[in-house]
């Protein structure tokens, strides 16, 4: 039974958070104390410090060896168990691509809460110290495991759908090789890149992918790859509205084949990083760019009618086909930038409205396109499993080797591992070094979050019937899940409660991270963290009173 006294605990526990993300709300929606360049400095020591060393510390101070490993089994065959029944409903409801990007959208949703800055706080006041080791222990395999494969699944969605844009129809079975330059750290659309291919004389293709940094050889082959060129002083740890301003300026034309392409231009976020670090850098750099942020294409079509494009990945990119020929190099490269007129351009922010990624599905164009799209998607072929794993695996590393969170959790381990092994102590000019951190950082992070939530035009972005759907999956489905996990590897008692009420925390913030980044369903993850961080107590305290009825 919950007596007065563990409430008021729980409570002691929890308000200094909120108030941390409180006064930061106010500071920046009513106050007006901080501009837009302070907060993108307050994010970027959260994300680069404050975040990573209370990782490294939390992870550092648990004993690797006394795992609960029931506890540790519960949490993974939940996970397991959302995605096999993500993936059986994807399959009875065959709805295209579309599919994959719901299956990676609701298993975000249903099984990341955000453990490290809400969890640890709220399970060790409710019931006691031991839950502090459990937490940890699942947020290690979160960076480690659980992070690394909703990336996996981000990278192979914008893998496949590069492939399905610059290699229509059967002609990406050819593909024998990817070749990616050491700069190429993501395919996730900001980056401008430049694809390369040639084919030899037996048909196969090598494929290789450059960012547009350098000057290229005109083609008459060449074919439109407009990527958001950005390059941002908050690489690696960056958050930005879901709604980021657009003025329209410095528009550019481009001929290819007589089709003449206008790109907008306007503030534009470069997202690079990942997990915990990435979290809590919440503010736009104030900083304009060459190119729009939902860049919008208009196509001079002969008979000089507009036609309107939407960005397959990450709402940035308008690709046109990409030809194929025996013993011919072609290039298809980001356009340069060229002088020109700025009529026609007029109407681009009009249909700047119709381009939200709200909802994520492609915009109708013209019959033709309409025509040939689905010409290509009934024949399109996928180059082989190994090609494209061997892709898929070298962006990832690439993205997990400049993560800062990363390196904090591995090393954690690492030293968790040695300490708990030997008895070795951290020297205290070390310990003390870090203690000084990371005690600030989960104040720090709630403040973030609150200048996160204070920077969004509306709280629920996604509509009420999207987000009533989001917190269904995130409060009632994902504890319903983890409870039947506990239960089936034999979990009683406290460690129960503990596990079916970590499962009912606000939504993680890591995947709306991946989310923003790779321009899917982000609406649905930022109404995820900021609705969700707003119920979340409340849910948590029923779930809390029920379990000790």
């Amino acid at each position: 039974m919950i007596t007065g006294d563990d409430f008021y605990k729980v409570m002691c526990a929890m308000v200094p958070l909120y108030f941390a993300m409180l006064v930061a709300y106010a500071s920046v929606k009513w106050w007006r104390i901080f501009t837009p360049e302070q907060c993108s400095g307050i994010n970027r020591f959260v994300a680069v410090f404050a975040v990573p060393v209370l990782s490294f510390h939390f992870i550092a101070q648990n004993n690797p060896y006394q795992m609960d490993t029931k506890f540790i089994l519960a949490d993974t065959l939940s996970k397991i168990a959302v995605l096999v029944l993500l993936f059986v409903c994807s399959i009875f409801f065959n709805n295209g691509g579309s599919n994959l990007d719901w299956l990676i959208t609701l298993f975000s949703v249903a099984t990341l809460p955000n453990t490290l800055v809400m969890g640890i706080p709220l399970l060790n006041a409710m019931y006691g110290d031991f839950t502090r080791s459990l937490m940890v222990q699942l947020v290690v395999l979160q960076c480690i495991i659980w992070y690394t494969l909703l990336l996996f699944l981000f990278e192979y969605r914008a893998a496949t759908l590069l492939i399905q844009t610059q290699f229509p129809g059967p002609d990406a079975a050819s593909i024998t090789k990817f070749e990616l330059d050491n700069d190429v750290i993501s395919l996730d659309g900001r980056d401008p890149l430049r694809t390369e291919s040639e084919t030899d004389g037996n048909g196969r293709i090598r494929v290789r992918i450059r960012r547009s940094t350098s000057s290229a050889p005109d083609s008459a082959l060449s074919s439109s790859l407009c990527l958001t060129p950005r390059a941002s002083n908050l690489s690696n740890a960056e958050i930005f509205s879901i709604n980021t301003p657009a003025p329209l300026h410095d528009y550019h034309n481009y001929n290819t084949n007589n089709d003449i392409v206008f790109w907008g231009s306007a503030t534009s976020p470069r997202l690079s990083g990942y997990a915990s670090s990435d979290a809590y850098s919440l503010q736009p750099t104030p900083r304009a760019s060459n190119f729009n942020e939902m860049d919008t294409i208009t196509v001079m079509t002969t008979g000089n009618t507009p036609t309107w494009a939407r960005s397959p990945v990450a709402g940035k990119a308008f690709r046109q086909a990409s030809p194929v020929v025996a013993g011919v190099k072609t290039l298809w490269e980001s356009p340069g930038k060229f002088q020109g007129d700025r009529q026609g351009c007029k109407d681009v922010a009009a249909a700047e409205k119709e381009i939200s990624f709200r909802d994520n599905c492609k915009i109708p164009t013209a019959e033709e396109l309409e025509s040939k799209d689905a010409t290509t998607t009934t024949n399109q072929k996928m180059p082989h499993a190994l090609v494209m794993l061997r892709l898929i695996l070298t962006v990832v590393g690439r993205k997990l080797s400049r993560n800062p969170n990363t390196y904090s959790s591995v090393l954690g381990l690492l030293w968790s591992l040695i300490s708990f092994k030997w008895n070795v102590g951290m020297p205290s000019l070390v310990k003390y070094s870090i203690g000084i951190i990371s005690d600030a950082g989960l104040g720090m992070a709630m403040f973030s979050l609150g200048l996160f939530m204070a920077l969004q035009p509306r709280i629920i972005a996604c509509g009420a019937k999207r987000a009533t759907m989001g917190m269904v999956i995130r409060f009632i489905f994902g504890p319903i899940v983890m409870s039947a996990a506990s239960l089936a590897v034999g979990l009683r008692s406290v460690t129960l409660h503990a596990a079916i009420v970590q499962a009912a925390l606000p939504q993680g913030i890591v995947p709306f991270v991946f989310a923003r980044e790779y321009g899917l369903h982000p609406d649905i993850l930022s109404t995820g963290v900021i609705f969700g961080m707003l119920v979340s107590l409340p849910v948590t305290l029923l779930y809390y009173i029920l379990l000790g009825l």
